[in-house]
């Protein structure tokens, strides 16, 4: 005995199908997405690109919009005379006017702040994107890379700049030594290493999809 089916089940089952289909094929917007709906900033300076690299990888884990740090007249490329002249503005308490604008900020809920150590300290173009922003009432969660010396009192001027906000334990990882022509480390082994220790930090501040 043959069994009729129906034109109208027919139709609907192509639906079904196809909708299936659909979903399967749709891109994944995993870098879109925010973590548990909050809207995520990844700020951060970077000279010989470990800051840079530190940065997308945590972006990769918890989404959010990446930006770099740019300044209106950009550092020397010699060594010597970038280290002069952060020394000088460190001194001096200038803070150098940045190129890069962030357009309503003021829609972010968190900022992770990526940067090097300079001389024991935070970055002046670090200083001058805490004292340029209102981030009263945001979590900020620091990440740092080094040649070795540690995070020197970066962290603690992060907590000095923005004491309305929220500021979550920060990262470090040790990255090149640009002074002995050790630049760019952050690929193959060290990557991935850097990889681990990111997603252990996001799982103890509670900040890992």
């Amino acid at each position: 005995m043959k069994t009729i089916i129906h034109p109208f089940m027919v139709i609907t089952i192509v639906i079904s199908m196809l909708s299936s289909c659909t979903k399967a094929q749709a891109p994944s917007s995993a870098t879109e997405k925010n973590l548990d709906g909050k809207n995520i900033l990844i700020v951060y300076l970077s000279r010989t690109n470990n800051t840079k690299a530190i940065a997308e990888l945590i972006q990769k884990e918890v989404g959010g919009k990446l930006v770099s740090l740019e300044l209106q007249k950009p550092y020397p490329e010699n060594y010597q005379a970038i280290v002069d002249q952060v020394a000088k503005e460190n001194a001096d308490g200038y803070l150098p006017p940045l190129k890069t604008k962030i357009d309503s900020i003021e829609k972010f809920d968190v900022i992770f702040l990526g940067f090097p150590t300079w001389g024991m300290q935070l970055p002046p173009p670090l200083k001058s994107f805490l004292r340029q922003h209102d981030l009263k009432g945001k979590t900020l969660i620091p990440f740092n890379t080094n040649a070795g010396y540690g995070i020197g009192s970066t962290f603690q001027t992060v907590k000095e700049l923005a004491p309305s906000s929220t500021i979550l334990e920060g990262f470090s990882i040790q990255g090149g030594k640009e002074r002995d022509g050790v630049y760019f480390v952050m690929q193959g082994e060290k990557e991935k290493k850097a990889k681990e220790e990111i997603i252990k930090w996001l799982e103890k501040i509670k900040f890992k999809n």
